[in-house]
C-alpha cells in the first residue's frame, strides 16, 4: 500500500547543504520509518537499521549486560531507544545498546519527554557495532562521546573494518574499550580467545568469540 503524501513528505531527507539544528532534527524525525536517522554536524544522515550478524551481535550485547544488570540489581536500564545529544548540540546519535544509570536520569530535562539523553554522567556504557562507515564509529563518535565525558564506550568490530591504527596489522575482528582517564579515552583492544575487559561491568563473564560467534 502507499503512504499518502503527508506521509512521504515526512520522511524526506533534508538537502546536503541544508544545516539542521538538533531541536529542528527531533522535530522532523519520522516515528514509523524503515530506517534510523543519525544528526552529524548538522546533516541529517540515513542510517539503516541493523539486520542479519550486526542485529545479532547488538543483541547478544544488550542480553548479556541486562542479565549482568538484573544479577547484580544494578541501578541500571537498557532503553529499547534513545538519542545521544552532543556537547555542541550539532550531532545526535542512535547507538546500538545504551546502558543509563537510573538516578541520574533525574537530571536529564528530556528523558521522559524525548528520550534524548545530553549528559555523559547519566551513560554508565554504550557501545557501537562497527558497519561500513567505520570513520564514524572510531572518529567522530569516539570523539563526541569523549568531550560529553561518557565512562566507557565499546566499539565491537566483527568484520575487522577499521582502519590499521584504531585495530592494528593484519586487520582481524577487534572488539575495543574505550575507558575514559583524565577525560581522555585509553583503549585496550582484544580479539578472539580473549575475555573482554570492563571497568563498569568487573564480573562480567564475556568472551570475544561469544560475541562474534554469528561468524562462525
Amino acid at each position: 500500500m502507499s503512504q499518502p503524501e503527508s506521509a512521504r513528505a515526512k520522511v524526506m531527507v533534508p538537502a546536503v547543504s541544508q544545516r539542521v539544528s538538533f531541536d529542528e532534527f527531533i522535530e522532523w524525525y519520522p516515528e514509523h520509518s524503515e530506517h534510523r536517522y543519525e544528526l552529524h554536524e548538522g546533516a541529517i544522515v540515513e542510517m539503516p537499521k541493523p539486520r542479519g550478524k550486526h542485529s545479532e551481535i547488538a543483541g547478544f550485547l544488550s542480553g548479556s549486560l541486562f542479565v549482568e544488570i538484573t544479577q547484580l540489581k544494578l541501578p541500571y536500564l537498557i532503553p529499547r531507544e534513545c538519542i545521544v545529544k552532543s556537547v555542541e548540540g550539532e550531532s545526535g546519535y542512535e547507538p546500538d545498546v545504551i546502558v543509563l544509570d537510573r538516578q541520574a536520569l533525574n537530571n536529564e530535562p528530556r528523558w521522559e519527554r524525548e528520550s534524548i539523553i545530553t549528559l555523559g554522567s547519566s551513560i554508565r556504557l554504550i557501545v557501537e557495532v562497527v558497519s561500513t562507515n567505520w570513520q564514524d564509529d572510531y572518529l567522530t563518535k569516539l570523539r563526541d562521546y569523549e568531550a560529553l565525558g561518557i565512562g566507557e564506550y565499546w566499539v565491537a568490530d566483527y568484520l575487522g573494518l577499521g582502519g590499521r591504527l584504531h585495530i592494528g596489522y593484519p586487520k582481524q575482528p577487534t572488539f575495543s574499550v574505550y575507558t575514559l582517564i583524565d577525560g581522555e579515552y585509553e583503549v585496550r583492544r582484544f580479539h578472539v580467545g580473549d575475555r573482554i575487559v570492563s571497568p563498569t561491568f568487573s564480573d562480567l563473564n564475556l568472551w570475544v568469540e561469544d560475541v562474534f560467534s554469528a561468524l562462525q
